[in-house]
C-alpha cells in the first residue's frame, strides 16, 4: 500500500522541524552563551559572518519549509477528513508553527539591528540579551513542535 500525502507530509514536518530544532538547540545552548567568554564584540563579528551570511538561508529555508510541512500536513489531514486522534497533533504543530513565525518576525530583525551597533559591547550586550529571550522562546515552541510532529508519525504509522 501506498503511504498518503497526509502521511509523506507529517514525516517531512518531523524532519525538517528536527533540523529546525537541532539548529536551534545549537544556537540556544552553545552559541550564544559564548558571547560572554569571547565578548560581544567578537561574538557579533562570527554571527555577522555566520548568520547573517549563509544562515540567513539556511534558516530561511528550514523556518519556512518546516511551517509551510506542518500547516500542509494539518491541512491535508482536515482534506482527508482524519480521525481527530490523528488529526489533533497535526493542528496543534500548525499552531505552534505559526507562533514560531510570529516570534520569528521579533527575532530576526534583532539580530541583523547587530549591523548597526557593530563595534558598541554595550549596544551589543543589550541586542543580544534581547534576541536571546526571543531566541529562548522560539527554540521552546520549534522543541515542542518536534515533538508534536514525532506524536503525529507515531499516530499515523498506526492507522497505515
Amino acid at each position: 500500500m501506498e503511504p498518503s500525502t497526509t502521511f509523506v507530509l507529517v514525516v517531512g514536518s518531523a524532519a525538517v522541524n528536527g533540523l529546525l530544532a537541532g539548529a536551534s538547540l545549537d544556537q540556544s545552548l552553545k552559541q550564544l552563551p559564548a558571547r560572554f567568554t569571547i565578548g560581544h564584540v567578537a561574538y557579533s563579528k562570527y554571527s555577522r559572518a555566520a548568520d547573517l551570511g549563509y544562515g540567513i538561508a539556511l534558516y530561511s529555508v528550514l523556518g519556512v519549509g518546516a511551517a509551510l510541512l506542518a500547516i500542509a500536513a494539518a491541512w491535508s489531514a482536515h482534506h482527508d477528513s482524519a480521525p481527530s486522534a490523528a488529526a489533533t497533533p497535526l493542528y496543534i504543530g500548525a499552531a505552534v508553527a505559526v507562533f514560531h513565525s510570529i516570534c520569528t518576525t521579533q527575532a530576526a530583525p534583532t539580530l541583523s539591528g547587530q549591523r548597526r551597533v557593530a563595534d558598541d559591547e554595550d549596544a551589543l550586550r543589550r541586542l543580544f540579551a534581547k534576541f536571546q529571550r526571543w531566541q529562548t522562546l522560539r527554540c521552546s515552541l520549534q522543541l515542542f513542535g518536534f515533538g508534536v510532529a514525532l506524536w503525529a508519525v507515531v499516530v499515523y504509522a498506526a492507522i497505515h
